[in-house]
């Protein structure tokens, strides 16, 4: 099934993907994400981007507040005020081992999060070591048959992934540089 996120019930229709457990493809305020709540859906996210098993998702969160649902880590405040945006933060599970979290800036995806009522699994859309795919017409060629809604929101030609930081140890590391430049983190 294929929506525009200008549609007028293009929430009610992703939540509801969501909360069966399918695996959707969602515009982000970076670049087009797959999609799904934890579960059997993210081994099919794995299958369709040829992604090692052991390299986990980023949990989308809809309000920073929201990040105590899934770490008692202290995030200094400093990194939160980047927050809603394109910051993905690495921290401590609840569950142990570690985990990427971030509150994405666009308030469409973050009321699909609200509504859906936990975290969702994102992962930009491509081949795992590939470009990402930014292109509605590319995406829907590559996956529109194999995900179970694709939400349009035109191309995002030129977007940049988040950038994400690891706070495991308490000090804060680079580990990819996106869309939020280094000068602005220290």
């Amino acid at each position: 099934m294929i929506c525009r996120k200008s549609d007028e019930d293009s929430i009610r229709k992703t939540v509801s993907f969501l909360k069966e457990g399918k695996v959707v493809i969602i515009p982000t305020d970076t670049v087009y994400g797959f999609s799904t709540i934890p579960g059997e859906a993210g081994d099919k996210i794995r299958m369709l981007k040829g992604r090692s098993e052991s390299k986990p998702f980023i949990q989308l969160i809809s309000s920073p507040k929201d990040l105590s649902l899934v770490s008692d880590d202290m995030v200094p405040e400093s990194l939160l005020s980047f927050w809603p945006g394109p910051l993905t933060i690495i921290v401590n599970s609840k569950q142990g081992g570690t985990v990427a979290v971030r509150c994405p800036g666009d308030k469409w995806i973050r009321e699909v999060i609200a509504q859906v009522g936990m975290p969702i699994y994102s992962t930009s859309v491509n081949k795992s070591g590939e470009s990402v795919i930014c292109k509605e017409n590319e995406i829907l060629d590559v996956f529109g048959q194999q995900t179970d809604l694709v939400v349009l929101d035109g191309d995002k030609t030129g977007s940049i992934p988040s950038t994400i930081v690891n706070l495991t140890d308490g000090k804060v590391r680079l580990v990819r540089e996106g869309a939020l430049k280094i000068k602005d983190l220290f």
